[in-house]
């Protein structure tokens, strides 16, 4: 069979469409994790979060983390280390929200140490929320596991 340039616009058409299906396909597949479930919800409550970071770049000291072995060691500024401080540490992984980590903190010497998982590797933000004598602090830092 001999082909004509009809026959070959008609090959060239239908594997064309042939791969806008098969990028459709594949990108229905595609999971895509949100930062937050209840973004409306979050709203709502930035102002709190815009406040505490005022508070916390007010004091003009950043956040220390070093990762040492399997442990992540954050070293709160001065102001913290003589009186106890209440908050929440949260690991946000940017890739894949199976990453993230929260836990609840308690500390009396300023210093904090995170017992990280094994798989736990690639770019992260530490987000660490914290209440001292009634003022709440927001800190974030990038960090590389």
């Amino acid at each position: 069979m001999k082909f004509n340039w009809g026959h070959k616009i008609l090959i060239v058409y239908l594997i064309f469409v042939g791969g806008i299906l098969l990028l459709a396909f594949k990108s229905s597949q595609q999971k895509f994790d949100l930062v937050q479930q209840d973004y409306y919800g979050a709203e709502l409550k930035y102002q709190e979060v815009i406040n505490a970071t005022k508070h916390a770049t007010e004091l003009g000291v950043e956040l220390k983390t070093a990762v040492r072995g399997s442990f992540l060691h954050i070293t709160l500024p001065p102001i913290f280390q003589k009186s106890e401080t209440i908050g929440e540490v949260q690991l946000y992984c940017i890739a894949d929200e199976k990453g993230d980590m929260t836990k609840q903190i308690k500390s009396n010497n300023g210093e904090l140490v995170l017992a990280l998982l094994t798989k736990m590797k690639g770019n992260y933000i530490v987000k660490l929320t914290i209440q001292n004598n009634g003022v709440d602090y927001y800190f974030e830092k990038k960090i590389m596991l």
